[in-house]
């Protein structure tokens, strides 16, 4: 393995963290919360900003990522969201990452085609949640793809680095990327490091049955000036999280993830329905395993996406239901509000990737309505 490089722990809270690892917005605290005596309820506003179909006509958005520094066609407090499906709707084919300005303009920022690619991506292109912008313009998205949207065509994937003109520059497969499903960073300017959770590890062999073989993967990049990133180390930090492949939702598995000031990345178990914590996730040298149980069940319903607060309380978006759970880090659920009632069950499939701005307003995407929303 490459030589390992790793940010030192006393310069981890004044990095800047991109993709879920971000802040928080307020929430209405349910009944139970209330009863316990938290904070009073805060008033909540839901705002539709944008759809997320590009001229191509993909849908279902998944990943959600906020522009840190203006560079090339990315623009500073934009937002870019990756789409999972193909105008066909098929999982696992979408091929586009749209980028959003908050006064609701939208530009397609990369159409990507698996027959153009600078390297290899296995199976081809479906972008999943697995999105960051860093701030050296450049834009990590993960691909988990499939031939025909089931999960037993599904393949390894990739990831695929982008510049910030959005062609692809260079595919990071390999070193333990298997189905990239979501991904955050820790953003060094000319080193980053990128955690990836991956849930095709024996998953599709399983065929539908749960293995406990899902990973959580930390790749050290360095970014030299004017040169495509290159991976210089990497290391399997969590291990053994329960997947499946499901009609539905294509696979289920560890997912979103969320690194907070003391180091410690929060993990959502949604085959668990519990959120993990692994200490010293940018150090250390070996796999925390599933990680430490900061709570479960309660209001969480399937977890997908997660950010972190700047105050420490983590924010987790409910595949069942529609709701957003907001958790201290001892383990409180404390607040929840609904971001989408539609459908039957309400709410259910309509919620993947979140990411907030400095004035803790939550952007999410709605793949019910194909919208980028602020929670504000």
């Amino acid at each position: 393995m490459a030589r390992r490089r790793t940010l030192h722990p006393a310069r981890l809270a004044a990095t800047a963290l991109t993709g879920t690892a971000l802040a928080f917005a307020a929430t209405v605290p349910p009944a139970s919360a209330q009863a316990a005596g938290s904070a009073s309820p805060v008033d909540t506003t839901i705002t539709q900003i944008a759809s997320t179909v590009p001229a191509n006509g993909d849908v279902n958005p998944y990943g959600v990522a906020v522009v840190p520094e203006s560079t090339g066609a990315l623009h500073e407090g934009n937002v870019l969201v990756s789409n999972f499906n193909a105008a066909s709707n098929l999982q696992g084919t979408g091929t586009t990452i749209v980028q959003v300005w908050p006064n609701g303009q939208v530009s397609t920022f990369a159409q990507i085609s698996a027959a153009h690619l600078p390297g290899a991506c296995p199976g081809g292109i479906g972008l999943t949640t697995a999105l960051v912008a860093l701030r050296s313009g450049w834009v990590v998205v993960g691909s988990l793809p499939t031939a025909d949207g089931s999960g037993a065509t599904a393949k390894a994937g990739c990831l695929l680095v982008l510049d910030a003109h959005g062609f692809v520059r260079e595919t990071l497969s390999g070193y333990g990327i298997n189905g990239p499903w979501d991904m955050t960073a820790l953003d060094g300017g000319s080193f980053a490091e990128l955690f990836v959770s991956n849930v095709l590890n024996g998953t599709v062999a399983a065929n539908g049955a749960t293995v406990d073989h899902g990973t959580v993967l930390r790749l050290g990049l360095a970014i030299p000036a004017g040169h495509a990133p290159r991976v210089v180390s990497h290391t399997v930090i969590g291990s053994g999280f329960g997947e499946h492949t499901d009609p539905a939702a294509l696979v289920v598995g560890p997912t979103g993830l969320g690194l907070a000031a003391n180091g410690t990345l929060y993990v959502a178990d949604s085959v668990g329905n519990r959120i993990a914590a692994i200490p010293n996730a940018p150090w250390r040298d070996e796999s925390a395993g599933t990680g430490r149980t900061v709570t479960w069940g309660g209001a969480l319903n399937t977890p997908l996406g997660l950010a972190v607060a700047p105050g420490g309380d983590i924010l987790t978006v409910n595949a069942g239901d529609g709701f957003l759970v907001a958790t201290t880090p001892s383990g409180k659920q404390v607040q929840t509000v609904q971001l989408d009632s539609s459908g039957d069950p309400a709410g259910a499939g309509a919620l993947f990737g979140l990411a907030t701005v400095h004035n803790d307003d939550v952007y999410f995407v709605d793949d019910a309505a194909n919208t980028l929303n602020l929670l504000h």
